[in-house]
């Protein structure tokens, strides 16, 4: 047996073998006792982490995903719409056209006190926040359901979001729509371009969107000349416009001062308004509320030709004018423009009595005045009111002007240096045989035998003197002499158009049987005016865009229509028809004046076309009827035989021109005659030139139509004469007829000398040594006879009267 220790057999581990359930229970965790009560109620903190982190996820992933998907859409088309508006030569507003009355203008064209005014009332944080404000938009929602008001909570951008792109619907969608592009519009635009979008986009009441607009509405200024006081009562519109409007609303003044105070205020505040300002404003009162301009009185009138003009001389586009958006500065004079009107209501409409004469309703008054130097249309009358007469009487073609367009004649047989059918160089000193339906000589066309007024024979007569009486054998003649053809360009060089109706090469031609507008002849007249010199005639002084882009304006040409020497030569001959003939009503004007009167056939228009040294202006009465748009005699209107344009029509020109003059200095006439015409010529001393009425005032039986004046058209051709009111000599005896011309050196183009070198009184056949060699007309016009307006070839209707 060895010492050494034998090992021992293990005892089986009864702790483990028997313990083992012990220990299994050991190792698993208690269960937790089952939430009971209101315990159950409470999420365990991992559901709260889970449901924070799963919202943030949503929310950040929502944010992503809206940014990404809404986009910056077009404007809407209520954001963009603008009118179009139109102003008088001094800027002050004329007409607005458009469904909606807005006009928008860029930053610098507001005043920075309205500016700061409108960021003192909505946003004044504006320059430093970012384009939403979360916390406002909550204070603002826990305000409104608490009941302190209903209130937006949005940042201008946001503002001008729903303004310009959406719609004005309180939705979830457009809410969020509108936070989206508001972040994505700060990140595109500057601060600059957002306020003044949202500044032309708002609206203001009194149907004003825009500040440019709203200015208009409540103080009668632009944007750019509002106020401190003005700019912040117009920022109190944007939270209650209509109620906010103390003229509508006087009972709301206190809450409108309210609002104005505080706006004020936050301009102290953020250091817009010095504190010595804000104590010296007070409240400020906006104008009465007026009826919208719409197109009322002569508004419409202008509009329509304003906008017929852009269209016509490719300024604007019709298209891009239908949009709106356009700044329409017209060569319009609102003083001139009030004067021509009231000059027809003094003269003409007051006259009428359209409940006891059945012709007064017929009566229309058309007219045109025109700055002879620069071509601009600075007034025009087209009817009573656009919205009861819609046809614009200053531009329409289709009444006969008359005897206006005899000058024309004597023009062109300056220019052309024409000769008579015997040799005898066209001066204002050469006598034609006035006698009443003598035929034409030299004419190829057929017959032609015009008739004077009432018959009456002049015998032998100056052109002068031909031209004071209105005789139409002269006129007939002398347009044959001259050549037709030459004729009728001269008008179109002088003005007229060369698509004027009726305006055809033939003696008649002479007698006004075109049917010109008076723009068309106040145009023509104004080159007479002007020296010879021809400006085409423009109603348009600046067109803006959208408050920014300028709109380029065609180039102004002027040229020399006819030479200075026949222009000038006209003047001295229709200065003596002033002094001596049928316009002596224009000397009521007090300074040196140049016109011709004229009558359409039967009566249906009278006629007055004159000018000083600085304004050329015609004047038309017409015959309408209401009903069926006939022309109609004016015999028996305003209770007179006739009307005639040495009358009514004369009468207002005088009025309009001496008031539109009234302070401006008394200019003669500087005018450099043909040779000889600074001389006159004696008096015919014919028994048959006896005084008479004239082509226009004269006395005839309005119940036999056919010797009423100068141009009886009962037989084909035929046309008429007349002598001024009360005039028994007919002509002038001095130098008075050069209008303030004095006679120096020159040849046929320049002044004359001392002499004028032609018929100072002697032979009177005798005018060959008076200038000129080109034979002119020369036998027959070279015209043929293809018209047939009348039954005879190569004469249209010719006029009753002159």
């Amino acid at each position: 047996m060895s010492d050494e220790p034998q090992p021992q057999p293990q005892q089986p581990n009864r702790g483990w073998a028997s313990g083992a359930p012990e220990a299994a229970g050991k190792a698993k965790k208690p269960k937790r006792p089952k939430r009971t009560g209101w315990r159950r109620l409470i999420p365990t903190w991992r559901i709260v982490l889970s449901t924070v982190v799963v919202g943030l996820l949503l929310v950040v992933g929502g944010f992503f995903l809206g940014y990404h998907l809404v986009q910056i859409p077009a404007a809407n088309a209520l954001a963009t719409k603008q009118s179009n508006v139109y102003l008088y030569a001094d800027g002050t507003v004329l007409a607005r056209d458009g469904e909606v009355n807005r006009e928008s203008v860029g930053l610098a064209r507001i005043s920075k006190d309205a500016q700061h005014a409108v960021l003192a009332a909505e946003d004044r944080d504006f320059y430093s926040e970012s384009a939403i404000d979360p916390m406002a938009m909550v204070r603002a929602g826990w305000n409104t359901a608490t009941g302190k008001g209903k209130q937006s909570g949005s940042t201008i951008t946001q503002q001008y979001v729903k303004n310009y792109y959406l719609a004005q619907d309180q939705t979830v969608t457009r809410k969020v729509k509108e936070f989206f592009i508001a972040i994505k519009l700060d990140r595109e635009k500057s601060k600059a371009e957002i306020l003044e979008g949202y500044l032309n986009t708002s609206f203001f009441g009194r149907g004003a969107y825009g500040i440019q607009s709203a200015a208009q509405a409540y103080f009668g200024v632009d944007a750019k000349d509002l106020t401190a006081a003005q700019g912040a009562y117009l920022a109190s519109l944007l939270n209650a416009p209509s109620q906010y409007d103390v003229v509508a609303h006087p009972e709301n003044r206190p809450a409108a001062e309210a609002r104005w105070n505080y706006v004020m205020n936050g301009m102290v505040e953020k250091g817009w308004l010095s504190a010595s300002e804000r104590a010296a404003a007070k409240f400020p009162k906006p104008k009465q509320s007026t009826i919208s301009t719409n197109m009322s009185g002569q508004r419409g009138y202008v509009v329509n030709i304003v906008k017929k003009y852009l269209i016509e001389n490719g300024i604007v586009d019709e298209e891009e004018l239908g949009r709106g958006g356009y700044r329409i500065t017209t060569t319009l004079q609102k003083d001139k423009q009030d004067a021509f009107v009231k000059a027809v209501d003094d003269k003409l409409m007051s006259q009428l009595d359209k409940k006891e004469r059945k012709v007064d309703t017929y009566v229309r008054a058309g007219g045109a005045s025109v700055d002879p130097k620069t071509g601009k249309v600075v007034a025009m009358y087209n009817g009573i009111d656009y919205v009861k007469q819609y046809t614009p009487n200053a531009t329409r073609r289709d009444f006969q002007v008359g005897s206006t367009f005899k000058p024309f004649v004597f023009t062109s047989a300056v220019e052309n240096r024409s000769e008579t059918q015997d040799g005898r160089t066209i001066n204002p000193n050469t006598r034609y045989d006035g006698t009443s339906e003598r035929p034409v000589e030299g004419w190829a066309g057929g017959r032609y035998a015009p008739e004077n007024e009432d018959h009456r024979d002049y015998g032998n007569v100056t052109v002068r003197e031909a031209t004071d009486k209105s005789i139409n054998a002269v006129y007939a003649q002398m347009a044959v002499d001259v050549g037709s053809d030459k004729v009728m360009q001269t008008a179109i060089d002088l003005g007229l158009s060369k698509n004027t109706p009726e305006l055809t090469p033939s003696p008649s031609i002479a007698l006004g049987v075109a049917t010109a507008s008076p723009l068309d002849m106040a145009e023509a007249y104004a080159t007479l005016a002007n020296h010879g010199r021809h400006s085409t005639y423009t109603l348009v002084e600046k067109v803006m865009k959208d408050g920014k882009h300028e709109i380029e304006l065609p180039e102004r040409r002027e040229h020399q229509a006819v030479s200075r020497e026949a222009a000038d030569t006209t003047t001295s001959v229709l200065r003596s028809v002033v002094q001596n003939g049928t316009a002596s009503a224009a000397q009521a004007v007090g300074r040196p004046a140049a016109a011709k009167t004229g009558t359409a056939e039967e009566d249906t228009a009278a006629w007055f076309a004159g000018y000083t040294p600085d304004l050329a202006t015609v004047v038309a009465v017409m015959g309408q009827d209401p009903k069926t748009a006939a022309h109609k005699p004016l015999y028996g209107a305003m209770g007179l035989p006739r009307i005639n344009g040495g009358g009514a029509p004369a009468e207002i020109w005088s009025q309009y021109t001496r008031n539109a003059l009234e302070g401006e200095p008394v200019a003669d006439f500087d005018l450099r005659l043909q040779t000889g015409a600074d001389v006159t010529a004696p008096p015919s001393s014919d028994a048959s030139d006896e005084p008479g009425d004239g082509d226009e005032s004269g006395s005839g039986d309005p119940d036999t139509p056919s010797t009423d004046d100068e141009d009886d058209t009962r037989t084909p051709g035929d046309s008429g004469g007349s002598t001024p009111p009360g005039d028994s000599g007919g002509t002038e005896t001095g130098p008075p007829t050069t209008g303030g011309g004095t006679p120096s050196t020159g040849g046929p183009s320049t002044e004359p000398g001392p002499t004028g070198g032609g018929d100072s009184g002697g032979d009177p056949g005798d005018d060959s040594s008076n200038g000129g060699t080109d034979p002119g007309g020369g036998a027959t016009d070279g015209a043929g006879g293809g018209d047939t307006g009348t039954g005879l070839p190569g004469f249209p209707g010719t006029p009753r009267r002159q």
